[in-house]
């Protein structure tokens, strides 16, 4: 079988999820958007790889324009008529695309539909919600009738598609109520790559470069965009100013780093350290390196994003502290896994009570970090969530 993997923004898992099935013998096509600033997977060839694997960076050579809406829209229709275009000449017999913005998510569907394949829309975040929020601020006149355009093509989509996997059980009453037929909707939550993210030791030739031996350290590592509030990192730093060995690191690039710049800068963070995103095969050793690990989602996005980090930082086996709302399944997450703690994202003194909790407990940390780890290990074979996909594609109508 000829399968198309399109993941917008190359996220880790669904590179492991392309490389799996190449290697039950189908022919796999796996694209992304190379101008999407935030951490990306294994996205390059390996010597190990499938022949039948092909990776394809797409995009216009230039850092996508996420916070201006009508440039944002340009940069999308491009991008569209490149990922069509690669569909048809690879001629799939059926596309799973994820993270998509609605309007390329809906050209690929009609592309797909065209040459007679079937089209999965693997939902990660209902992102028309977090768009209506974004459009009713950068465009005060026009804002809610671009929100609700975006909504419709989402659901649309969605509706029309063959099969919809879902992240999570929550998204499912937003996708019936959005025209989605229930038997279409197959619930497959997401992973990491447990292989890719080996135990590592806290001592290591990352911590080491950037100064870190003997240090403390709280890290947060991701985007910080519309559904991140930066000024929860910066008053964790705050508060551990009365910890001389403690040092937030926070790796992200983009709006949020750009602010966090300003406020190290005014309320003289000498305990904040700001790193660009790191190598992927950097990963393990910058996570290991961590005593705590951040992770931190605003209230409006409850049960409309769940952050995938939470789920790599689990293979790393150290504790997460989340700041979001509780009934958010990353959040859940943490808790049933007894992986850490988490506290309302509304508060920021008890964010950083609880972050100083933690680092004034090493013992309770050291059982966190090995309960994250055996619920990755219990959580996260490929071998065993592969084949639910394949069912998706094959016969789930």
């Amino acid at each position: 079988m000829r399968l198309m993997i399109h993941d917008y923004v190359g996220h880790p898992f669904q590179a492991q999820l392309s490389r799996w099935l190449a290697r039950q013998g189908h022919d796999v096509l796996h694209c992304h958007c190379a101008d999407f600033e935030t951490p990306h997977g294994a996205l390059a060839p390996r010597p190990d790889d499938p022949s039948g694997l092909v990776f394809r960076a797409l995009g216009l050579g230039r850092p996508l324009p996420k916070y201006s809406p009508v440039r944002r829209w340009l940069h999308e229709r491009r991008y569209a008529d490149q990922v069509v275009a690669c569909l048809a000449a690879f001629a799939p017999d059926a596309v799973i695309s994820a993270n998509t913005p609605p309007a390329i998510q809906s050209a690929l569907l009609r592309r797909t539909h065209q040459g007679g394949a079937r089209f999965v829309s693997w939902l990660q975040d209902i992102i028309s919600l977090a768009a209506d929020k974004a459009l009713r601020e950068r465009l005060p006149v026009i804002g809610g009738l671009a929100a609700a355009v975006v909504r419709r093509q989402e659901f649309q989509t969605l509706a029309a598609s063959d099969a919809v996997v879902a992240i999570t059980a929550d998204f499912v009453p937003l996708c019936i109520a959005g025209g989605v037929r229930p038997e279409r909707i197959q619930v497959i939550p997401n992973w990491a790559p447990l292989d890719e993210m080996p135990s590592m030791p806290s001592n290591n030739c990352w911590r080491s470069r950037h100064g870190l031996d003997g240090k403390t350290v709280v890290l947060y590592s991701g985007t910080l965009g519309l559904k991140h509030n930066p000024g929860l990192l910066a008053a964790l730093a705050r508060a551990c100013r009365m910890r001389s060995d403690v040092v937030v690191v926070v790796v992200t690039q983009g709006l949020g780093r750009r602010w966090l710049e300003v406020a190290k800068a005014e309320q003289r963070l000498d305990n904040l350290l700001l790193l660009d995103f790191q190598p992927y095969e950097e990963l393990p050793l910058m996570l290991a390196a961590a005593d705590v690990l951040v992770a931190i989602l605003e209230p409006y996005a409850g049960v409309l994003s769940v952050p995938s980090k939470v789920l790599t930082y689990l293979c790393a086996g150290r504790p997460i502290l989340g700041a979001m709302p509780p009934e958010n399944l990353a959040a859940r997450t943490i808790v049933e896994a007894g992986a850490g703690m988490v506290v309302a994202s509304t508060d920021e003194d008890a964010f950083a009570a609880a972050a100083l909790a933690l680092l004034n407990d090493p013992a309770r940390c050291q059982i966190m970090g090995r309960a994250a780890r055996d619920w990755a290990e219990h959580h996260f074979d490929i071998d065993a969530i592969g084949p639910g996909f394949l069912d998706v594609v094959c016969h789930h109508r």
